[in-house]
């Protein structure tokens, strides 16, 4: 297909729905293109020449069940999108799988700019990625101090034994993806759930938060949109916490597949960071190495499950060959954490 009807977007039917559930909202041709860099659902950039959107929907081929995320990503922005969290308005949620195959919703474009790597950052001088890394943590602490029950989300999830839920979901994604020895990978799993912290109230959880998951924009570098829902639920506020500190760590592996935004200068330590989520939440943070070794345990999972299936041949690209190297890095950090508290 060309550029202007990329697979898995048929602009005519969207045309369609669009004119009839929101009439004069589109006032030309449609045109579209697949947003890169998305992880499981796909991204597309809309417009009609004057106004712009986006379109979110699951993969292509998905099976049924991943239906659900989007009617549970259109849920949570909006009931998000009237508080102090920035997340893209929403437009429309379609459930009629004839209309693109599969369900679907539309929302605003928000200009920003995702920065995913500590290069990226570079050119924003030391004093504006200090900013920019500071505000992502003050919208994370917005982010949990919406109360679930005031935005109707009081049933968004299970957040009764939501770390162990956690940890056995991973280990269950290890065991799926085993096929050769890791050290210190099951000493890592064994020693976070003997250790398993005390949650404190539930909130709204991103589930992925970090710095590629928002829009940067404005003068001052505000966050602009937080993005990719998929994983929110209700649960624990540490897990979010302690993502976005591991990402905040140095790997210490030059020209890694994978990478952290830590080295970029002026970047904020790990203990700033943690610091200022304390003193701007109120919440007891004392037990975040806990946290954040978990989110080193989980994204060893997930880089095993990537480097799996390349050795079976399911995953071709640049750079997932370095993958499986990764892994033992992301164990050491985990049990390193722990240890040092």
């Amino acid at each position: 297909m060309s550029p202007d009807h990329p697979p898995g977007l048929d602009l005519d039917r969207l045309r369609g729905l669009l004119d009839r559930e929101r009439p004069g909202l589109v006032t030309g041709p449609l045109s579209g293109r697949l947003i890169e860099g998305g992880r499981s659902n796909l991204t597309y950039a809309v417009s009609d020449g004057t106004a712009h959107w986006v379109v979110r929907r699951p993969p292509l081929g998905h099976v049924l069940a991943t239906a659900h995320d989007m009617k549970r990503e259109h849920r949570v922005i909006s009931a998000l999108h009237p508080t102090d969290v920035p997340v893209p308005r929403p437009v429309l949620l379609c459930e009629d799988e004839e209309v693109l195959g599969s369900p679907f919703y539309v929302m605003e474009f928000v200009e920003g700019t995702p920065y995913r790597t500590a290069g990226q950052l570079a050119p924003l001088g030391p004093e504006r990625t200090r900013a920019a890394v500071l505000n992502l943590v003050d919208t994370l602490v917005d982010l949990h101090a919406v109360d679930p029950a005031e935005v109707g989300l009081a049933d968004f999830g299970r957040p009764e034994g939501f770390l162990d839920r956690q940890l056995r979901r991973w280990a269950k994604q290890l065991d799926a993806s085993r096929n050769r020895d890791l050290a210190g990978i099951d000493e890592l799993h064994a020693t976070l759930g003997r250790e398993l912290p005390r949650s404190p109230a539930p909130t709204v959880v991103h589930g992925d938060y970090r710095l590629d998951n928002v829009l940067i924009g404005g003068g001052n570098d505000e966050i602009r949109a937080v993005l990719d829902w998929e994983m929110s639920t209700l649960g624990d506020p540490l897990t979010d916490l302690g993502l976005l500190v591991m990402y905040s760590m140095p790997l210490g592996m030059p020209d890694s597949p994978v990478s952290t935004t830590a080295q970029a200068p002026g970047h904020p330590a790990p203990a700033e960071l943690i610091e200022r989520y304390a003193a701007r939440s109120g919440r007891d943070v004392a037990g975040v190495a806990w946290y954040t070794a978990f989110a080193w345990f989980k994204l060893a999972v997930i880089l095993e499950g990537i480097h799996y299936r390349y050795t079976l041949g399911q995953t071709v690209g640049r750079g997932f060959d370095r993958i499986g190297d990764l892994v033992p890095v992301f164990i050491e950090h985990g049990l390193t954490t722990l240890q040092e508290g």
